[in-house]
């Protein structure tokens, strides 16, 4: 059965399972590379998400030039008001100087231009998908006040930030008395644990959901790839080698993930799912599929119970190197209230 949790720390309720949909489009060469699901299989994927409880989608303006937020709009129809969407802004559009960005001048453009994709007049997550170096968060966060108040956007969220730009931003929002970022879109695999060492703390703190993408290390913690077999039939991660990955370490994790998933009857890329849905910091897992069994099989880590022995095998054969000054405030940690 699915869960679902809050978003951050509004009230909106997100499935633990999110579908992402950079796979629906593919009509250039590159995201033919990501995929290529058209209308119909969209629907398709689209509709069994749903009868699974699944009620969050994440899209982008930039994944097909605009062609995935098109046919999730479509695919999604009448039961608008069931689901929450997310969709991103700050990627290039068209050749202006001013199509890409978090200007005020392409936010407003690009948001309209996703409402009339998606078919809705409101966007439930509106999330800034990189750091822009040119324009000032102040800029921007202004902006997305406006939207909200406007009722064009909901929530607004960030991706693939470091914790200082993260921290920047939601002083800046506390000082204007604006809205601030709900979530935190970030990668997340147990081939690449780095948000732990800073992001994660400062999630918590500032008690922040986090959406985590390619949980499967783009397809190679789908069990397709082991020390003696890599597929060669022309499988996304073979042509498109990311996120980058310690090949080694990586395949030390999929011994372990190998070994559990035998004992649960179950697949490789369930067992890496679930083991991030046992994470207590982790609000919605987004997974991305082109077929159906694919999915179907994603969907099985909802169902799947660690225990604390496995959960610690897992985490010895993919734990983070200890980095400064992590190291030395441990070292210097034991300090206790002195009572007098």
């Amino acid at each position: 059965m699915m869960q679902y949790r809050q978003l951050g720390k509004t009230g909106l309720l997100v499935s633990r399972l999110c579908f992402g949909t950079m796979t629906f489009g593919g009509t250039t060469d590159f995201w033919k590379i990501v995929g290529e699901s058209g209308q119909r299989e969209a629907n398709q994927l689209v509709s069994v998400c749903m009868e699974n409880g699944i009620n969050f989608f994440d899209t982008a303006d930039m994944y097909s030039m605009g062609d995935s937020e098109k046919i999730l709009g479509k695919a999604i129809g009448a039961k608008r008001k069931d689901v929450v969407i997310a969709t991103k802004v700050h990627s290039r559009m068209g050749p202006g100087p001013n199509q890409m960005g978090q200007s005020r001048v392409h936010i407003m453009q690009a948001v309209e231009n996703s409402l009339s994709r998606l078919g809705t007049d409101y966007i439930d997550l509106y999330q800034i998908h990189n750091y822009d170096s040119v324009t000032p968060f102040e800029e921007s966060l202004r902006t997305f006040d406006d939207l909200i108040r406007q009722g064009k956007v909901r929530y607004i969220g960030c991706s693939n930030l470091a914790a200082w730009q993260i921290m920047k931003a939601l002083g800046i929002s506390e000082l204007h008395g604006w809205e601030k970022f709900v979530s935190v879109q970030s990668y997340y695999s147990l081939a690449g644990r780095d948000l732990e060492r800073e992001i994660v703390p400062l999630l918590k703190d500032q008690n922040l959901g986090l959406l985590t993408w390619s949980p499967l290390a783009g397809g190679f913690l789908s069990g397709k790839y082991t020390r003696t077999n890599e597929p060669k039939d022309g499988s996304r991660r073979t042509q498109f080698d990311f996120p980058p990955i310690d090949l080694e370490r990586s395949y030390s994790i999929i011994d372990e993930l190998q070994t559990i998933a035998k004992r649960h009857n179950t697949s490789v890329a369930a067992i890496a799912l679930a083991w991030q849905l046992h994470q207590p910091f982790v609000t919605s897992v987004i997974i991305g599929a082109k077929k159906m069994e694919q999915l179907k099989d994603n969907l099985k880590a909802t169902e799947i119970k660690l225990s604390s022995e496995e959960m610690e095998a897992i985490n010895a054969a993919s734990e983070l190197k200890t980095e400064y000054p992590i190291w030395m405030q441990r070292f210097n940690s034991d300090r206790v209230p002195v009572t007098v």
